[in-house]
């Protein structure tokens, strides 16, 4: 049997640098603003990012929606937005529940943490509240593995553990790519943001990756 490799997880110093590819919005940033704002309507809502980087997804959100974020490395920290590693410390805010937690492009660096993060995710989520995730397909007909991935998993694995945690009410793919990146072109960028379905086998093997959309696990009534 081979020898188990060590697990890497990086550090501030590391973030610090890669947060500042994410200062302008991304595709699947996007895509994730346009769920939330749809969620909220016209309700005020407090929403906590879990590894949020410089905030970005505060500036496509709507009015109603109050801004948390936590992250190992936040260029400007502010009253709303606290600097601290969720590797060495449970996800929190003073205390507080979220109508809505969102963490986009995070699970992907957590390694063996995965489910000690869903379950302190769900300790802060309200009763009512949405948790929204991504987690890419690794199962892209070529799929991109970066070297700093340390949780690299079939998607199956994936819902099956977030599933333990949560109702998985919706699962889509943020993007339809034949390469295992974002989508570049206007035309395919803005048919893929308002597409929201998974498509037999299609889907499997040409989404770049999957967003979650989830409320709290109910027990169940006998």
């Amino acid at each position: 049997m081979p020898a188990q490799v060590e697990k890497q997880y990086r550090k501030k110093e590391f973030w610090n640098v890669e947060s500042e590819k994410f200062i302008a919005p991304h595709f699947r940033l996007e895509k994730c603003a346009r769920i939330i704002n749809s969620l909220a309507g016209v309700k005020d809502y407090e929403l906590l990012d879990v590894g949020c980087g410089p905030g970005t997804l505060a500036k496509s959100l709507v009015p109603t929606i109050h801004y948390y974020g936590i992250d190992i490395a936040i260029p400007e920290p502010a009253d709303n937005m606290r600097e601290y590693d969720i590797l060495s410390q449970p996800i929190d805010f003073d205390g507080k529940r979220f109508d809505l937690v969102v963490a986009q492009g995070l699970f992907e660096y957590l390694g063996d943490h995965q489910e000690e993060k869903f379950r302190e995710i769900s300790r802060i989520l309200a009763d009512d509240g949405t948790f929204l995730t991504s987690y890419s397909n690794f199962a892209h007909r070529r799929p991109t593995v970066y070297e700093v991935y340390n949780n690299v998993q079939p998607q199956h694995d994936f819902r099956r553990s977030l599933s333990r945690f949560f109702t998985i009410d919706r699962a889509f793919p943020a993007s339809h790519n034949w390469c295992h990146s974002s989508p570049k072109r206007d035309l395919v960028k803005n048919v893929n943001m308002n597409f929201d379905l998974d498509i037999p086998f299609v889907s499997r093997k040409l989404a770049v990756e999957y967003l979650f959309v989830c409320s709290p696990l109910r027990p169940v009534r006998i």
